[in-house]
């Protein structure tokens, strides 16, 4: 059986041999996701889908309780709508596919496969939109996209991904810029409390933000490589798509007004951060928020007690099932060993094993994915138990990730150990920036690094020199490589 078991989990690459051949071997060995026969596409299985609608349905219960609604847009976009926004399309140009034809008919007018619906969603806007009276409008959906990506990774970049896209519109640039801001703090608290997953809120420069957008504000995390992820955006548009597209109102004062736009999104990429932050040489481990199973009930009988321990594992797996997620594994041609492996693989936060002498003693052990620990517990108060110990789970894998964020990031002293860290340690580099683009540019040439954002609190320059040109910092900022 030690044989049987040590081989199974051989199936997954250590992350110290190849991060991106374990990432891939735990996507694919964990159920989440399979190749699909359209190049860079996937197919999102059971489990992985589960963990997309526990992600789904607690942000979406986030934003209605801020007076968000949601609808649906088509996701084919003429084009003479989609090209109205120059800087827009000029960001998306490359990656955007056409329908040219219906059968053998060929169309009067290219209808692009959206890559997002800015253009779409305003175009309604503007003809729903009249009076002051219409605002603020604020509206989500959610969708899939496409985009024609070079490079593809499941769930990280992918040619179609699953997200959600917010568009709101409002009276004075004020509300929009309070708008922008709150969705940026929805997905700062979803990402800590619901995922475990520590991130840096900020602003993206000139050169990072979203193409036709006033500001972009942005959560950024750190993955397991060392390497940053951009978790989620929120964009403060101004009124630069609102005079393109004429969606303007008449004010309270009489007066003809332009609108102030935001948008804001988070998308599967998600599941590849949880992946990344929490997994390890096992394969996944979930937060138990987010788990599709929360607790998997595995029974260890003999031939002797086999149907009293089947039982009572019954029992206990249903008590407990009305209060969580829960599964009773009682496959019969697997070995609990072989189970074992396999939940821990598909990072289930607890297991709780009942055998003979479990049954005796009026007892289960429960056993934490995250460290490995076994605990006794007594079946009477157990539901109460696992509860506490779910909740423990919960915010020990933030700690987790927490101090890993913090070990791996470091300031540099000068150009010379900026590069050095970059290349030898990765994580974030905390370092002074003059605030042009240009020397923004000769960075990301010279060590691959970007700018992530400038963050909202701890980015005063005083004291600080651009690591780069050597001349006063306008900001402290965050520099990582990134996915």
């Amino acid at each position: 059986m030690a044989k049987e078991e040590k081989e199974f989990v051989k199936e997954i690459t250590p992350q110290s041999r190849d991060f991106s051949q374990w990432y891939v071997d735990v996507i694919l060995k964990a159920d989440l996701a399979d190749y699909a026969p359209v190049r860079g596409s996937i197919v999102m299985k059971p489990y992985g889908y589960a963990i997309w609608e526990s992600i789904q349905g607690e942000l979406d219960r986030r934003f209605k309780e801020t007076g968000v609604q949601n609808a649906y847009f088509p996701m084919f976009i003429p084009e003479s709508i989609l090209t109205r926004e120059a800087e827009h399309i000029e960001g998306f140009a490359p990656e955007v596919p056409w329908v040219t034809e219906v059968g053998k008919e060929k169309l009067a007018e290219r209808l692009a496969i959206r890559p997002t619906s800015e253009t779409i969603i305003h175009h309604m806007y503007s003809q729903w939109i009249q009076s002051w009276r219409d605002l603020p409008m604020v509206l989500n959906q959610w969708c899939s996209v496409v985009r024609w990506e070079k490079a593809t990774r499941p769930f990280l970049r992918t040619t179609e991904f699953l997200w959600q896209e917010g568009h709101t519109a409002h009276q004075t640039e004020e509300e929009a810029e309070a708008r922008t801001r709150q969705m940026l703090e929805i997905y700062r608290s979803f990402a800590e409390e619901h995922l475990a997953i520590p991130v840096i809120p900020g602003q993206k420069t000139e050169n990072e933000k979203f193409a036709g957008a006033l500001r972009t504000y942005s959560i950024e995390a750190l993955m397991g490589d060392g390497k940053a992820l951009q978790a989620a955006t929120s964009h403060h548009l101004g009124q630069g798509f609102a005079r393109v597209f004429d969606i303007s109102f008449l004010d309270a004062d009489g007066q003809l007004k332009y609108v102030w736009q935001t948008s804001w999104g988070a998308s599967h990429r998600l599941i590849g951060a949880l992946t990344m932050v929490h997994g390890d040489d096992r394969g996944l481990v979930l937060p138990p928020r987010v788990a599709p199973l929360q607790l998997v009930a595995v029974p260890i009988t003999t031939k002797k007690v086999k149907e009293e321990v089947l039982t009572r594992t019954r029992e206990l797996a249903q008590r407990l099932g009305q209060r969580f997620r829960v599964k009773l594994d009682d496959r019969e041609e697997q070995s609990p060993g072989w189970k074992f492996n396999d939940w821990e693989m598909r990072g289930v936060p607890l297991r709780l094993e009942l055998g003979p002498r479990d049954l005796a003693a009026h007892q289960v052990v429960l056993v934490r994915r995250d460290t490995g620990e076994k605990i006794s517990a007594s079946q009477d108060g157990l539901v109460d138990a696992v509860g506490e110990l779910l909740d423990n789970v919960q915010y020990s894998l933030y700690q987790r990730a927490g101090r890993f964020l913090a070990d791996n990031t470091r300031e540099a002293a000068d150009y010379e150990e900026f590069q050095r860290v970059i290349e030898e340690k990765r994580g974030f580099v905390r370092a002074g920036w003059c605030g042009d683009g240009g020397c923004e540019r000769t960075i990301k040439e010279e060590t691959g690094a970007t700018i992530r954002n400038i963050p909202l609190v701890g980015s005063e320059p005083a004291g600080h020199s651009c690591i780069r040109c050597g001349h006063p910092a306008r900001a402290v900022v965050y520099f990582a490589r990134a996915y």
